[in-house]
């Protein structure tokens, strides 16, 4: 059996320009509670991005009055805190608070602690909420940190929508597959609602692969997760959790608990929960599975028609099997993922297909012999 390698990935795109400012505010909250060597890195790589990213979070810095948001500042980035003393001058008292008003209404539950909701009676829990996507393009892999110290880690072409309120953390994988990495807080459910499942964290580590609305796989490597369905209200998702950090039957409630170590895949959507299948995997075919998250591929057998349609969704290139006996061949191997003329040359030499690209870029494969 021939073994395919040679695979290289993608650089991470650059962010929207139409949330520019919402994630200039996202900076700013983070770096108010302290920025950690990684975030230090992923602000000054989002602020080289484009200009108008230093200059959007130098305008916001501007509005804040903590002094070590601006000592933080002024050690990433050299004259920043003149900047922002300057941009500061340019206004009056009373539109520096207009100003805040404004960052509260983007993001106010980034700056605004739950405790302190009793001493606010002027805001209610809809001007609390803080909403905003998180996406990747075709063969981009990316991390993000969301304000309560959780890591998403996005696969290629995927799209999340990201909802926190004082009372609850809602995200919705729109597309594709994402790994979470879920900062505890019991006050507030963390959720993935993907089609018309939910997935609810207890504190815990879990991926999660959207094919479409009737397939998805959820994999667990720590803690607890609890499946119900999307419509299931958040506070009978919460009362549901707290049965199960005691006991869970899931005879008498209509969820389905995967702990470390399982799988469940959904391939349809059955009314009931309960018959969703889980089943015990081993660390290696974690780690198969997962390996996206290290930019590789790892196929163990598989024939090439389905490891094409799995490496197609890291490029915009498409394959085409000519001959038809080409797509029931083996192939395994580590690939990075994204390197189509790694690829193709390992096809060549190990299995003697040929490729051509047609006029559209289809990439068509054909027998040597």
């Amino acid at each position: 059996m021939g073994n395919v390698s040679q695979l290289f990935g993608t650089d991470n795109k650059q962010q929207d320009d139409d949330n520019v400012q919402e994630l200039a505010c996202l900076w700013i909250s983070r770096m108010d509670r302290g920025l950690s060597n990684p975030e230090k890195k992923q602000l000054v790589d989002w602020c080289k991005q484009k200009p108008h990213h230093l200059s959007a979070l130098l305008e916001m810095a501007s509005y804040w009055d903590d002094l070590s948001v601006l000592n933080e500042l002024s050690d990433l980035f050299p004259l920043a805190q003149a900047n922002c003393q300057s941009q500061r001058n340019k206004w009056s008292a009373i539109a520096i608070a207009a100003s805040f008003a404004i960052i509260s209404l983007l993001g106010a539950n980034t700056l605004v602690n739950e405790s302190f909701l009793p001493y606010l009676p002027s805001f209610n829990e809809q001007q609390l909420t803080q909403t905003y996507t998180l996406k990747t393009q075709i063969g981009e892999q990316t991390s993000f940190t969301l304000q309560d110290g959780s890591q998403i880690q996005l696969n290629t072409n995927s799209l999340i929508e990201v909802e926190y309120s004082p009372k609850h953390r809602l995200l919705t994988l729109v597309n594709g597959e994402a790994r979470f990495d879920v900062a505890k807080d019991r006050s507030r459910p963390f959720t993935v609602t993907a089609g018309e499942k939910s997935f609810t964290a207890l504190g815990t580590i879990f991926n999660v692969q959207k094919n479409d609305s009737l397939a998805m796989e959820l994999v667990v490597t720590e803690g607890k997760v609890l499946i119900t369905k999307a419509s299931m209200p958040v506070t009978d998702i919460k009362n549901t959790l707290m049965q199960a950090r005691t006991t869970f039957k899931s005879d008498t409630l209509e969820a389905t608990l995967v702990v470390s170590g399982e799988k469940a895949v959904i391939t349809d959507n059955s009314p009931s929960i309960n018959t969703t299948p889980i089943e015990k995997v081993s660390l290696d075919q974690i780690h198969r599975d997962l390996a996206w998250q290290q930019g590789m591929l790892i196929f163990e057998g598989e024939p090439l028609s389905i490891a094409l349609a799995e490496i197609s969704r890291y490029t915009t290139s498409h394959f085409k099997i000519i001959d038809s006996e080409l797509a029931e061949i083996h192939v395994a191997g580590y690939f990075k993922a994204g390197d189509i003329d790694g690829l193709l040359i390992s096809l060549q030499s190990n299995f003697g297909i040929n490729f051509n690209k047609s006029s559209d870029g289809t990439i068509l494969l054909t027998s040597a012999n």
